[in-house]
């Protein structure tokens, strides 16, 4: 009976402290991508059978997060090109992700950057942020769907402020001179990123 009263008691303690955490927001900052708890995929029409899908595992996204005002936030994000991970099956016959990665029909080991120019609140946790794409050398506008999941001033565990994010966006390849087997593949490129961020200073 014991027991069970202390796991209650432990139980009951943590989720307050989760309940603090979350109703007491991160303060103004710079913040930064925790990797552990982030991900960036990006998908395409393939053969109109499915949506093929990859993914990149070296994010470095940085964020003036000021949530008085939100749209006077900055965001800059780069992205390893030689970080992209297909899954595919035969690795042992094909090093796919760095022909991805470095092909110059693909992402040709070029830097990926996102710089975001303008902000724009549409409801009480919605945003977009439109900025400028660099990949594979060029440079054209891009425009991100974000939702505000939350913040905490410190993580229960962490010990340290946390925001979290999800956006969504959709570009045309071929604007960036990326038109490998268009139509077979899709033009469209649907981009998917899930990300908690912490602050600038804090070490893994």
């Amino acid at each position: 009976m014991l027991r069970i009263t202390t796991f209650a008691l432990a139980l009951g303690l943590s989720t307050t402290l989760a309940l603090a955490a979350a109703t007491d927001p991160a303060p103004t900052g710079t913040y930064k991508t925790d990797p552990s708890h982030s991900s960036l995929s990006w998908s395409f029409d393939h053969s109109g059978l499915s949506h093929y899908t990859a993914r990149f595992t070296k994010v470095d996204a940085r964020l003036d997060w000021k949530p008085e005002q939100p749209e006077t936030s900055t965001l800059s994000v780069a992205i390893d090109p030689l970080s992209v991970r297909t899954d595919y099956p035969w690795p042992e016959k094909v090093d796919f992700d760095a022909e991805i990665g470095t092909g110059e029909t693909f992402l040709a080991a070029k830097p990926i950057t996102f710089v975001s120019k303008t902000i724009h609140v549409t409801g009480e946790n919605t945003g977009t942020v439109e900025g400028l794409l660099t990949f594979r050398g060029e440079t054209h506008p891009a425009t991100l769907d974000v939702t505000f999941n939350g913040s905490m001033a410190k993580h229960p565990r962490m010990g340290v402020p946390k925001i979290g994010f999800s956006a969504t966006g959709r570009i045309r390849r071929s604007e960036w001179g990326l038109d490998f087997a268009i139509p077979e593949l899709g033009d469209i490129i649907t981009i998917a990123v899930e990300t908690q961020m912490v602050p600038a200073d804090h070490s893994f």
